[in-house]
Formats: C-alpha cells, sequence, structure tokens
C-alpha cells in the first residue's frame, strides 16, 4: 500500500512538472511561433494573442489569431477567436501520422482596395506563403479541417451593402488521402452558409486536395433565396443597375484538372429589376468588355475540358430594360413584369437545342411574346426568333421619338410582328411595325415649343389621319430581311443585338415614313394585322 502511495504522488508530481512546464513554454512557443509564420507570409503580418500547449495530447490552441496585409492592415482580413491543432487520432490508429484541425469563428474581411491590392502584387497562393505559414504552426500535415460559425464578408463600394456568409460550417476530411488513395475524388467535403442574412447555401461532395496544379472538388450545390440586390456595387463596375431580386438553384459543380463543369438542373430567379447603361464614358469599355465576353465564350464553346448547361432557367416577374444616357434625348427601353424561361442551355453542340420563351409588358403596355430555338453551332449562329408585341402606348416612348424623329406623341399604339431565322452564316425574315391611332400633335402638349416644331408634328399628325384606314386595318410596312451575316463568327448576343440595331430599330420611323411616302405617289401600304394563331397573351385573353 506504501508503495502505492508513493507511485501515485510520483505520478502526480511529474504531471503537476509537465503542466507547470507547458505553462512556462507557452509564452516562449507563443513568440517563435508568430515569428516563424511571418518569415514565411508575404505581404501579411500574423499576430498570435496566445498559446496553449498540451503536451499529454500533443495538441496547442491559438487563440485570437489575426492576419493583416502589410499595404492596408485596417481592419485584418483574417482573425480567429481559436484555432486547436491536434494529431488526427482516426488517422493514427492506421498508422498515418496527419493533423486535425478546428477553427472557431474565424472571421474572413476584404474590402475593394485591398483586393486592388492583391491583383497588384500578382502573387499566386503559393507565392503568398499560406501553406508554409499554417505547416509552421503544427509539424504535421492536416488531413482533418473543421470550420466552426465562420464568417466571410467583402464589401465593394458601399459599405452599407456588404457581400456576406454567415454560419459558415465547413468539413473537410481525408485530406492527406490516407483511406482510399484509388479514388479520384478520395476526401470528403461539406460546407453550408448563410447568404446575406437571409439565403442559403450548401456545398456537399468530394475532392483531392492534392491533385495538381490545383485541387479538385466535386459536389452538389444548393442555393435557396439569395439575394442579388446585394450585388448592385458589383454590377455597376459593368455598366449594370441591378435592383432587388432573389435567386434559387440546384445543381452539380465540378472543378478539376481534367474537367470543369456547371450543371443546373434548376435556376429561378424571382422580381429582379435590372437595366443595362450606355454612356459616352464607358462606350470604348463597353466595346473592350464585349470583346472579352466573347473571347470567354469561344474559349468554352464545345471544349470537351468544360461542360456548361442549363437544364431550366426561369426568370419571374421581373423587369429587364435599356438605357441609353448618351442619347440626345437619354430613354430607357425596358419589359415590365416579364418571365423569361430557357429550356437546355450548353456550350456543346452535342446537348442539342436549347428553347427561350419571354412574355411580358414592352414600355409596361405591349403585350409582349417571343420564342426563340438555338441550334448547335456549327458555322456561326444558327437560331429562329419569333417576336409578338401589340398595343404599346406610343407616348410611353417619347424620349425615343424625340431622340430619333424629332418629335413626340400625345397618343396611339404601336405593334410589331417578326419572325427572322439565323443558318449557314445568311439570315432571312421579315419585321412588320403597325401603328394605330397616330397623335403626334396635342395644342396642350405642345403650347410651349417654337411655331416650326409645332407645324412639323401637325404635318406628322395630320398625315397619320390620312392614313387611317377601316376597321381591323392599321398604318402598317414590312421590312423584309434577307442576305449574309454581317459577322459570321459574331456570338448569338451579338448577332441577336446586331438585328436589333438594324432590323427592329430601324424598321420603327421608317416604318411610319414610308407610309407617308407611299400615299403621297399614291399607292397603299395598308395591311391586315396578323392572323390570329389561337394563342393567348399572358393574361389569358385571346390575341386579336
Amino acid at each position: 500500500m506504501r508503495r502505492l502511495w508513493v507511485v501515485g504522488i510520483v505520478v502526480a508530481l511529474a504531471a503537476g512538472s509537465v503542466v507547470a512546464a507547458s505553462f512556462l513554454v507557452d509564452e516562449p512557443l507563443r513568440r517563435v511561433m508568430e515569428e516563424r509564420i511571418n518569415e514565411r507570409l508575404k505581404g501579411y503580418t500574423a499576430r498570435v494573442g496566445k498559446i496553449d500547449f498540451h503536451p499529454a495530447g500533443f495538441s496547442l490552441d491559438l487563440r485570437d489569431l489575426a492576419v493583416a496585409q502589410n499595404a492596408h492592415p485596417h481592419p485584418p482580413v483574417l482573425s480567429v477567436r481559436e484555432l486547436t491543432a491536434s494529431v488526427h487520432w482516426g488517422a493514427l490508429l492506421r498508422g498515418r501520422l496527419v493533423a486535425d484541425f478546428r477553427l472557431e469563428e474565424p472571421r474572413a474581411y476584404i474590402n475593394l482596395i485591398q483586393l486592388r491590392e492583391e491583383v497588384k502584387n500578382k502573387r499566386s497562393v503559393d507565392e503568398q506563403g499560406w501553406q508554409e505559414a499554417v505547416q509552421s504552426i503544427y509539424p504535421l500535415e492536416i488531413n482533418l479541417f473543421t470550420i466552426l460559425q465562420g464568417d466571410f464578408t467583402y464589401i465593394d463600394k458601399d459599405p452599407e451593402r456588404p457581400l456576406r456568409a454567415s454560419a459558415i460550417r465547413l468539413t473537410a476530411d481525408n485530406i492527406r488521402n490516407v483511406r482510399s488513395e484509388a479514388d479520384p475524388f478520395p476526401s470528403g467535403l461539406y460546407l453550408e452558409a448563410v447568404v446575406f442574412d437571409s439565403g442559403k447555401m450548401v456545398l456537399d461532395g468530394a475532392a483531392d486536395f492534392l491533385a495538381e496544379p490545383h485541387p479538385a472538388v466535386r459536389a452538389s450545390m444548393l442555393l435557396e433565396r439569395i439575394d442579388l440586390g446585394y450585388f448592385e456595387p458589383v454590377a455597376e463596375r459593368y455598366n449594370l443597375r441591378l435592383r432587388k431580386g432573389d435567386l434559387s438553384a440546384e445543381g452539380e459543380i465540378e472543378y478539376a484538372p481534367q474537367k470543369r463543369a456547371l450543371e443546373l438542373r434548376k435556376a429561378t430567379i424571382r422580381g429582379v429589376t435590372l437595366d443595362y447603361l450606355h454612356t459616352a464614358e464607358t462606350a470604348k469599355l463597353e466595346e473592350a468588355r464585349a470583346e472579352q465576353v466573347k473571347g470567354a465564350a469561344q474559349e468554352v464553346a464545345n471544349k470537351p475540358k468544360t461542360l456548361i448547361r442549363v437544364e431550366s432557367l426561369q426568370v419571374l416577374d421581373s423587369e429587364i430594360g435599356y438605357v441609353d444616357r448618351e442619347a440626345e434625348n437619354p430613354y430607357r427601353l425596358f419589359f415590365s413584369v416579364a418571365d423569361l424561361g430557357v429550356q437546355n442551355l450548353s456550350n456543346h453542340a452535342t446537348e442539342g437545342e436549347a428553347l427561350v420563351s419571354m412574355t411580358g409588358k414592352f414600355m409596361g403596355t405591349g403585350r409582349s411574346r417571343l420564342r426563340a430555338t438555338f441550334r448547335p453551332e456549327v458555322r456561326g449562329a444558327d437560331f429562329d426568333l419569333d417576336v409578338r408585341i401589340e398595343d404599346t402606348e406610343l407616348a410611353a416612348m417619347n424620349d425615343l421619338l424625340r431622340t430619333y424623329g424629332k418629335f413626340d406623341v400625345a397618343g396611339g399604339t404601336f405593334s410589331l410582328y417578326s419572325e427572322v431565322g439565323v443558318k449557314n452564316e445568311r439570315i432571312t425574315g421579315y419585321v412588320k411595325p403597325f401603328f394605330k391611332d397616330l397623335e403626334v400633335y396635342s395644342p396642350e402638349q405642345e403650347k410651349d415649343k417654337p411655331l416650326l416644331k409645332k407645324a412639323y408634328e401637325g404635318l406628322v399628325g395630320a398625315v397619320g389621319k390620312l392614313l387611317e384606314n377601316p376597321p381591323r386595318e392599321q398604318v402598317a410596312t414590312q421590312v423584309d430581311i434577307g442576305g449574309p451575316v454581317e459577322n459570321p463568327k459574331a456570338s448569338r448576343l451579338e448577332t441577336i443585338a446586331g438585328l436589333i440595331r438594324n432590323a427592329y430599330f430601324k424598321a420603327f420611323l421608317p416604318g411610319l415614313e414610308g407610309n407617308i411616302r407611299s400615299e403621297e405617289d399614291g399607292s397603299s401600304s395598308r395591311e391586315e394585322v396578323p392572323e390570329d394563331d389561337g394563342s393567348k397573351d399572358e393574361d389569358g385573353e385571346e390575341n386579336p
């Protein structure tokens, strides 16, 4: 019994000595570790508040860790309440000596100024020494990595609208591939976060953290109610004015050396308001940006290692517009209460045709329907486009009329019907604009205008009256389209933009002028409204 007491006392004294020694070694260890971390970091400086070393389990806790960018140190780009590093005992039982890292309440923060500094330095992650800095904290290679209650914030121009993900939970295991060497994605990966206070993001899949030249990831993705309004400051740099709206989506992503894929099974955008802004100051940037987008699209088109596929995309109850601030009278063209559907959109020809349909109200009044079929591109753009816009109030387009027609209207409606096909570098079809109940001259509206201006608009209005047709007939003309595509190498979007610019847009006023000329020389340009095809508009009413 006495020997047992002696052994117990010796063990207790030894344990106490170890504990006491650990307290004595904590501060010197903190200073050495902080120095070693900073020796490896390039452009950043780390501060370690406190270290607790636990010799019994060969683990340590770092508390109040902060990392700051040297050029712009306030605020720190990373702060961690507690980082725990220890032996990964599960891997040790399988004969592998690796580490388990757990970060509690890490806060990552970066603003636009810090981001620009990062871009200016042009250092890769390897060159910045992050991996070596982490390795200097604990001598073993990381095999299990966990984040609890993480937070990420990016501030662009508006500090009141941060891009923020909170309540981040991340688990990555088997990082050093200690269980299944042959599996192409041997490591488990799970990430979830609250996005912009109300949205949700989940990634659930697998990874290969040892892949060269960069780690590989394959995972299912879920996005719920992501508030798009938070991207407004970022969108402004691309001449986009983005207000409100939310995004939900589900699909799969893969980012690996041998393949890059984004496949969306279903994506829905609700209630977005989006305008493209054209200004004189940004005209050159717009052209350069268009070339960049075109180059990026051509880079991934039909590339076997890159797959982008959208099985179903819906844009619901939204407003989409174009604003020209460079015009003599700045104007905005838009579709309101727009519902847009896209099916089977892909960058690979083997995926087949893509279908696009849209309903809405042009300028808030004109019942509109658009249908398009995009076929796999072999020799340039290949698609069919059917457009129907009915009973748009012309007064809503007065800014446009003042700019290009030098007059405005007091009343009347505008409709447009068009069918266009693009195939084998040629374009065929027609554009048919209609004008009805045209009232150009209004004494009340025109009372403050110069006399010559009044006379001109009065003449236009009088001609419009002369051209009024019997019931079911309208002032109309038809512009036939045919010939080679202006730029055979242009993308689909570029071809459609050229179509709007050179056919739809230019047919609007010339259509009215053509009727004026034909009436003067005795010919007739009166045409019946296109026959009813039995379809219904978005309100469920029969098309006239």
